[in-house]
């Protein structure tokens, strides 16, 4: 029987070599093939993650493996190594006319979108953890807002999978929602909701132990 890991390093090979959207920069950016039942998916690489490779890995990385390292007490090295990292759109969009990164239109979306379909499929998550409003939007189909998302765990149908859905604010420094209130109290409820939940347990469980030991 072909291994989880087997399944996504050839849906990476394939990924790898996508070449679909024009507007994209690449080269396409994913994390490394992690057998987790946690899902998280962003909304697409910024400028600096094609050359190291990997996502989430300046500014709004920083911040956010920051919210799991006080919430759930592991660092970034082990939150990589134990959740698979996704994305609405693997390439970077370029910038926007008015500044900051572009977000990817709905073609683009679409395009992408059959590499989720396949790695939720593979992964079965139990758990997704969508970072930021259209990440927020394709997981959960709704433009409900921030304020009444962000702390609260929805049981969601993804890809024809079942599974629980705790959203978070995107972590990027352009945007201040996660600093003032109410978006810090929600963030915090959300992070409490994430490090309760059966498959972060599951998950992390002896990684956490290690860590509070240190």
């Amino acid at each position: 029987m072909t291994s989880v890991a087997t399944k996504l390093r050839v849906l990476h090979g394939d990924l790898d070599g996508c070449t679909a959207c024009p507007k994209m920069i690449g080269p396409v950016v994913h994390g490394p093939p992690v057998a987790s039942g946690i899902l998280l998916v962003g909304q697409a690489p910024g400028p600096r993650e094609g050359s190291f490779g990997r996502p989430f890995a300046w500014t709004a990385g920083k911040t956010l493996f920051r919210w799991f390292e006080e919430a759930l007490g592991v660092d970034e090295e082990t939150f990589r190594a134990k959740v698979y990292i996704a994305a609405v759109a693997r390439c970077f969009p370029g910038k926007a006319p008015g500044g900051g990164d572009r977000r990817p239109d709905r073609e683009e979306i679409a395009r992408c979108l059959p590499f989720l379909q396949r790695e939720t499929a593979i992964l079965k998550p139990k758990l997704v953890l969508p970072v930021g409003t259209l990440a927020i939007e394709q997981v959960l189909a709704t433009k409900d807002k921030l304020n009444d998302l962000i702390g609260t765990v929805r049981r969601a149908t993804y890809h024809g999978v079942e599974t629980d859905v705790i959203a978070l604010p995107h972590p990027s420094g352009a945007s201040p929602w996660h600093k003032m209130e109410p978006g810090k109290t929600l963030l915090n409820r959300a992070l409490a909701r994430i490090a309760t939940h059966p498959e972060v347990a599951r998950t992390f469980g002896s990684a956490r132990s290690q860590s509070s030991n240190r």
